[in-house]
């Protein structure tokens, strides 16, 4: 087992690397206080892995809430939902929310635990690669609004995050590379060795095999902490966790919530930074043509985007999205694979030009 710390203060918190730590109740108990742990879940996840928790939880099991399971359920309404079921099982402020999912779950129960009663703890157990690789860990929480991604939360951290490596055996290949995506993300913005050692190995991550899983989790969320510890809020270094997230974002609010995955638009927006950051003349056509090649040749993701989605449509989305600033879209861009930069200094015809290339893109 790894073990990984955010370096918050009295905010801090462990993360916890290995196989079958939803077993582990003696590595969980510390972090449920002396409350009742509510478990939220969702109808694909539940059915896997519920009673094993519940065993693990033990005598601090105190109920369970089951959502469906979409993107398209990531919104207000379902936190009312919540909280109607805390309010009429008398939840108090010793109730701990246990997120047993992927990263809608983990996003809707911080959420639901930053504003129940003002705040209570809550325990991150990420179930699909994506969320264990980036969401569960950071603090961001929140819902979909229908004019914008994330639009509606809250900066909340967790009391600890629990990795079990072993439950990724049952994940659908196709939400494997949509975690992948974001895992390829934390190589391109500053880990030029990590990107190298994850094309050696495609083939075996693919696979699942466990070793290479571990150590692909324990890189991208020790790259994450030390991050987060520097920039809890996004004022300025933690932006760079938002390669490909400008133009993904856009791409997943105007495709409607839940036709593409998320990480599968993060790897479409990924190829756009690097398309605008080519025509920027920050990269070299080469290094641009490699990041659509690692994406679409060494892990077989989608790096085309929807053709129904018109450059208006990006521009207003975009112009919103809560990382523009006084209406000035900001891109994470490329400068070298493992550099980064951000910028609002886009002139509009070249920016036109990438949202308009379709599967031109690169090349």
């Amino acid at each position: 087992m790894e073990t990984l710390n955010v370096d918050l203060g009295e905010r801090s918190y462990p993360i916890f690397i290995g196989p079958g730590l939803l077993e582990d109740a003696d590595r969980l108990r510390p972090y449920l206080g002396q409350g009742r742990a509510v478990i939220i879940s969702n109808d694909t996840v539940a059915p896997l892995y519920l009673d094993q928790l519940k065993r693990t939880l033990g005598d601090n099991y105190g109920g369970e809430i089951i959502l469906p399971d979409g993107e398209t359920h990531k919104t207000l309404g379902t936190i009312s939902q919540i909280y109607d079921w805390l309010l009429k099982a008398k939840a108090d402020r010793q109730t701990t929310l246990v997120a047993l999912g992927g990263g809608v779950i983990g996003d809707i129960t911080g959420f639901a635990a930053a504003t129940y009663q003002r705040g209570i703890n809550f325990i991150q157990i990420p179930t699909t690669l994506l969320a264990q690789v980036d969401s569960s860990v950071g603090g961001k929480t929140g819902v979909n609004h229908p004019l914008g991604k994330n639009m509606i939360g809250a900066f909340y951290q967790p009391k600890c995050v629990l990795i079990d490596t072993e439950v990724l055996v049952t994940l659908p290949e196709r939400e494997v590379k949509a975690g992948l995506a974001e895992v390829i993300k934390y190589g391109l913005i500053n880990q030029p060795d990590f990107l190298h050692w994850l094309t050696i190995h495609s083939a075996d991550i693919l696979a699942l095999d466990n070793a290479k899983l571990t150590e692909t989790i324990r890189i991208c969320c020790q790259a994450k902490a030390e991050i987060v510890a520097a920039d809890e809020r996004e004022a300025g270094l933690r932006a760079l966790l938002n390669l490909g997230h400008t133009f993904g974002h856009a791409i997943e609010t105007a495709s409607g919530y839940g036709n593409l995955l998320h990480g599968e638009t993060v790897a479409i927006g990924m190829v756009m930074a690097a398309d605008l950051s080519r025509r920027l003349g920050l990269l070299s056509a080469e290094q641009a043509m490699r990041v659509r090649d690692i994406l679409e040749s060494d892990f077989s993701m989608p790096v085309i985007p929807p053709a129904k989605i018109s450059a208006e449509d990006y521009l207003e989305l975009m112009s919103s999205d809560k990382k523009a600033e006084q209406g000035e879209i900001r891109f994470m861009l490329l400068k070298a694979l493992g550099s980064a930069v951000l910028t609002g200094d886009v002139p509009p015809d070249l920016l036109m030009e990438t949202l308009t290339a379709g599967d031109a893109l690169c090349r």
